[in-house]
């Protein structure tokens, strides 16, 4: 249920971005979901990956520029591009009701849906290392607020290595409703905080489970923290009393693998 439709439509064709970066220039060509208007590639640049851009290019009759590098490092506000920038169609959002119905429609077979839900996540760096942490992980959707959350910024698509090419990631108005609504399909919903008695390692991640993750400095809000099913640690054995939340994300994700992998 995870990949989106190849269907261009989606994209507007009036807002574009630049993505840079051998990796995610090379994911966006592999997954061919958005519109690339062109390519540039710096002059002498050497990667050898550079090679699979242009080809991959050509396959789809994407133009490819060459241009100095200057032109490069001032269009990516001296960013590093690697020597390939392209401009692509902006990201867009997948539609959560039809998520929703996906995750129904999976709940009960094998392996049962996983998703995580960000309660308020504003660090375009910290998203991306979410959004590539879970792609790596299986997750088939992530669930983030429309207010006072970061979106799918060009900053993190970069960060996520060109995982928003190919996880989907749904904007709600609440979070709050979303969790009742994942809960009416039969999933569990467990949200992460400090203080819960049980930690990670005790929960079945084998069940249908949707993660919530809080923000990078409140944790969960309270309205959503109430409607969780159940609460889990990660315990934090030295003097920092918190985990960053990309890396607490992995943390119980990949025990949501282990289990699974054991169970099969």
């Amino acid at each position: 249920m995870r990949r989106k439709p190849k269907d261009d439509t989606k994209y507007s064709r009036d807002r574009t971005t630049e993505i840079y970066g051998v990796n995610p220039v090379l994911e966006i060509l592999r997954a061919a979901q958005r519109s690339i208007h062109e390519i540039t590639i710096a002059e002498g640049a050497r990667d050898a990956r550079l090679s699979e851009i242009v080809w991959l290019a050509r396959e789809r009759n994407i133009p490819v520029d060459r241009s100095p590098r200057k032109t490069l490092d001032r269009v990516t506000g001296n960013a590093a591009h690697q020597g390939v920038v392209a401009r692509v169609a902006a990201p867009q959002y997948a539609d959560a009701d039809q998520l929703l119905e996906l995750v129904a429609e999976r709940v009960g077979k094998s392996p049962e849906p996983l998703l995580v839900i960000l309660d308020g996540v504003e660090d375009p760096h910290n998203l991306g290392a979410v959004l590539r942490t879970a792609e790596c992980a299986g997750v088939d959707a992530v669930f983030i607020p429309e207010r006072r959350a970061v979106g799918l910024t060009e900053t993190v698509a970069k960060a996520s290595a060109g995982a928003v090419e190919h996880l989907p990631v749904a904007r709600v108005t609440n979070l709050s409703r979303l969790i009742d609504q994942l809960k009416e399909r039969n999933v569990w919903v467990i949200g992460t905080a400090a203080d819960a008695p049980t930690t990670y390692l005790e929960w079945d991640w084998t069940r249908a489970s949707a993660i919530v993750m809080g923000s990078e400095g409140a944790g969960l809000h309270r309205l959503v923290r109430e409607r969780c099913d159940a609460l889990v640690s990660i315990p934090v054995l030295g003097q920092i009393e918190s985990l960053n939340v990309s890396v607490a994300t992995g943390i119980v994700l990949y025990e949501a693998v282990r289990q699974r992998d054991a169970k099969t």
